[in-house]
């Protein structure tokens, strides 16, 4: 039979949101499964590393759902192209509302993964959710500290914050919105000089036929860019993450981050699992390079395993 992959939807403060249920090779309505959501990176859509890990974890024999978030790709939402923490964190939780209406999933045995800026939604998510046994990170970042390091002068946060105030202004004046790019073209990285290998290797995966998709529109409401510099995903790990916990970060450091912050969101963890590094990967190779995301997916296998199907007799 082989893996099904059905489209499916679901509400999210009563906005429809757009997904993809994995069911794992010979899948039977009458019998229990344990599963995983997925939530991709920061400006994805559910066909790129997200789904890429679904596939794989489905292959595993886990039902897997990975959904476009709000204002995003398929799922509805106004303004279009909005990133806000607080509702990627209810996406996600909503998405749990919806796996255990399913009489085939075992609400008693599901775990969640989270990629990149997806990883800092699923930990502050996971927070407050104990309806998640497990918690997996990939590359894991909060997109909000990463965002105020990565500014190359000290007065950007302060800057950015005023213009958008004034844009907020002008949009409730009747002004039109703005956008940004998450990323430049490959045309205008040439012309730009651009050399940092992590940015280049973003570039590559999001807008060329490597990992390209025509429903990520790679623009940012730049309204949003002050609800990620006030956002911190990982503080209150401490205190409040409780699910055993593993963090998968690739061996190259770079300019994303990740792996400090994986390092970070480990040694702040009260159970946690492993702290993997792959070796010779860069933050966005663990999105799709198949010889990284399989060694990454064997630990994350291995987690779930233990955490989601102990030797019960569950379907696997």
């Amino acid at each position: 039979m082989g893996i099904e992959n059905r489209r499916v939807t679901f509400k999210s403060d009563g906005r429809a949101l757009v997904g993809q249920l994995r069911l794992p090779d010979g899948f039977a309505e009458n019998q229990q499964y344990p599963s995983v959501i997925v939530v991709g990176p920061g400006s994805s859509v559910k066909e790129q590393a997200g789904g890429f890990y679904a596939e794989k974890l489905a292959a595993k024999g886990y039902l897997t759902l990975v959904f476009d978030p709000s204002f995003q790709g398929e799922s509805e939402g106004f303004p279009r192209d909005t990133e806000d923490p607080a509702a990627r964190v209810e996406d996600i939780r909503c998405a749990v509302d919806f796996l255990v209406t399913l009489p085939f999933v075992d609400e008693e045995a599901i775990g969640l993964l989270g990629i990149c800026a997806g990883g800092g939604y699923a930990i502050n998510a996971a927070l407050i959710e104990r309806r998640f046994k497990a918690v997996g990170t990939v590359v894991a970042n909060d997109l909000g500290s990463a965002w105020r390091r990565s500014q190359p002068q000290a007065s950007a946060v302060e800057d950015t914050l005023a213009a958008v105030a004034k844009q907020r202004t002008l949009e409730a004046r009747g002004g039109s919105e703005k956008r940004l790019d998450w990323l430049p073209s490959p045309a205008e990285a040439k012309s730009a000089g651009i050399k940092d290998p992590s940015l280049l290797n973003a570039i590559d995966y999001y807008a060329t036929p490597r990992g390209h998709h025509d429903r990520r529109t790679n623009r940012r409401l730049f309204v949003s860019d002050a609800l990620l510099i006030g956002y911190d995903a990982f503080h209150l790990v401490g205190e409040l993450l409780v699910q055993p916990l593993q963090v998968i970060v690739g061996g190259q450091l770079g300019t994303t981050f990740s792996h400090e912050a994986g390092r970070g969101l480990w040694e702040r963890a009260r159970n946690r699992r492993d702290f993997v590094v792959i070796d010779g990967a860069d933050h966005y190779d663990m999105y799709d390079v198949p010889e990284y995301v399989d060694e990454a997916v064997a630990y994350l296998a291995s987690l779930y395993d233990d955490h989601l199907r102990p030797g019960t007799g569950r379907k696997s």
